[in-house]
């Protein structure tokens, strides 16, 4: 087979925007809360007059900044329940300060958790849990960014700034205590363009000005302070009615980057790294479906160019898990209700991240169609049958046994034959695709029988005559398309009604649509005009 070229382009900066929409929702803050904060600390570094090499550190450090605040989201819900309502509370007060950990203190346990299970918790925290919560985490947090920066291949200046994003002008902040101008200015005006964007969207201008007074010459730089309280309508204006996604795109540095190929691969990689060690139960995870979806649609016959989407679209699927909760994804019981609403809502979450940048859309397209099921019992739309796409269908098989391959909080990992034996069980029960399923199963090695039950039972040979039955053609021209008697088409068909609990055309039809049995036979050649 030619190898079809690669032409996927993607900027770097599209590519990190769309990376902070998951930062914003980790936060419990609304979507482009980074993006604002990003235009933010561009205009200050616009009245500031930087060189433009500072102010391309400005922007990818204020895109990047708390990229590495879910790294221990799975101690964070340990100890308090919802590591995303605990770490919504940073902006409601100072760094470090008595109000803020006495806030803190008040989620030890989980929010609504009952007094007992809160009180032995409370206990073990103060046992060990200062351990996983200590000053040190600021500064991992600050050293992950800085990893990713430099996987991404961002200056290093970037990579410098982000290892300061907690110091403070007075030299109380992490992990080094620097102090005053010692904190690289890329990192000062950063951190306050921070928590200006939070106060500016909740009171306006009046808002930012008294947070810049209140803290200047403690955690912000005065001078920083004295520039915003001075001049907020330069700063400011439009900053909640601009399309902040476009508008950061076309703020990149000049020199913007553009990725294609090994490099475009090399960053996709970085960023589902990143994603899957929000819990330990998901290490990995993305690599692995990755690889395993690419080489199930090679086995599938796909081409070049859709095997590539595919293995792109594996390292991207679950980026919207970092907007739920690790309190769900770690618990060790079964969901609740409305926990399950929130899981069901993270392939959306994806698309949703990736739908602005052109290059990554498509992509989104795939993703948000792993979890839904060929008999619409799937999320998040709860689609069926020929509204799943192929490569949706084989990136779903591969999520689904990959993940009975790893450990969960409520199970230990399925082995590879139980994990087969449960994929199977998904295609008789017309949960997954058949084909989908044979070709992932194939990619890890078990060996796949040349003849395969449908849905329901159905032999091979029943599903071509429900195919042709589907679209109307008559026994005659059924047994004719399939060189078999029209005896022999007929009691096919009134096996089909048997085991489909059918009793026409029109309801094995749509049998067949939920259970994505036309697609091979759109790909057949031009069906004769019934008479």
């Amino acid at each position: 087979m030619a190898t079809e070229l690669d032409r996927s382009r993607v900027r770097l900066a599209e590519l990190v925007a769309a990376l902070s929409l998951g930062i914003d929702l980790g936060f419990g803050q609304p979507m482009e809360h980074v993006l604002r904060q990003c235009l933010i600390a561009l205009r200050i570094a616009d009245e500031l007059e930087l060189a433009e090499p500072e102010r391309a550190a400005v922007y990818y450090t204020a895109l990047l900044v708390n990229v590495g605040c879910h790294s221990d989201a799975h101690e964070q819900a340990k100890w308090f329940g919802d590591d995303i309502a605990i770490k919504a509370t940073k902006y409601d007060y100072d760094m470090p300060s008595v109000s803020g950990a006495v806030s803190a203190m008040r989620h030890l346990g989980g929010r609504g958790n009952p007094p007992l299970h809160r009180l032995r918790v409370g206990l073990a925290f103060a046992v060990s849990g200062r351990r996983d919560m200590d000053d040190d985490v600021l500064a991992i947090h600050a050293a992950i960014a800085a990893s990713l920066a430099r996987r991404l291949e961002l200056p290093e200046e970037v990579a410098i700034a982000l290892v300061s994003a907690y110091e403070r002008w007075d030299g109380r902040g992490w992990p080094d205590g620097r102090k005053g101008d010692t904190v690289p200015i890329v990192a000062r005006i950063v951190q306050i363009a921070e928590y200006l964007e939070v106060a500016h969207r909740l009171g306006g201008d009046a808002a930012a000005q008294q947070l810049a007074r209140e803290r200047a010459g403690k955690q912000f730089d005065p001078a920083l302070c004295a520039l915003i309280c001075d001049h907020a309508d330069r700063v400011f204006p439009g900053i909640d009615e601009v399309e902040a996604f476009d508008a950061v795109i076309d703020a990149e540095p000049s020199l913007a980057v553009t990725l294609s190929g090994e490099r475009f691969d090399a960053s996709l990689e970085a960023l589902a790294d990143f994603v899957d060690v929000k819990s330990p139960y998901a290490l990995g995870h993305s690599r692995a479906v990755s690889e395993l979806a690419a080489e199930a649609a090679r086995r599938s016959g796909c081409g070049d160019s859709e095997v590539r989407d595919l293995r792109r679209a594996g390292l991207v699927h679950d980026i919207g898990r970092l907007g739920v909760s690790n309190a769900i994804w770690d618990k060790r019981g079964p969901l609740a209700r409305g926990e399950w609403e929130r899981v069901r809502m993270h392939p959306y979450l994806t698309e949703r991240m990736l739908h602005d940048a052109e290059s990554l859309a498509p992509l989104g397209q795939i993703a948000v169609a792993h979890c839904e099921r060929l008999d619409g019992s799937g999320y998040p739309s709860g689609l069926s049958g020929p509204a799943i796409s192929r490569p949706a269908r084989i990136l779903g098989a591969a999520n689904v046994y990959q993940a009975m391959c790893e450990p969960r909080p409520h199970r230990e990992a399925l082995t590879p034959d139980q994990a087969a034996a449960e994929l199977r069980a998904g295609v008789t029960a017309g949960r997954l695709d058949g084909d989908a399923v044979d070709a992932v199963l194939a990619a890890v090695g078990h060996r796949v029988a040349r003849r395969r039950e449908g849905p329901a039972g159905l032999t091979p040979r029943e599903i071509d005559v429900l195919r042709l039955l589907a679209r109307g053609l008559s026994n005659k021209e059924i047994a004719r398309r399939l060189v078999i008697s029209p005896k022999t088409a007929s009691n096919h068909i009134e096996h089909i009604y048997a085991k489909i609990d059918a009793s026409n055309r029109a309801t094995a039809s749509l049998f067949a649509m939920q259970h994505g049995l036309l697609s091979e036979f759109e790909a057949a050649e031009p069906l004769a005009t019934a008479s």
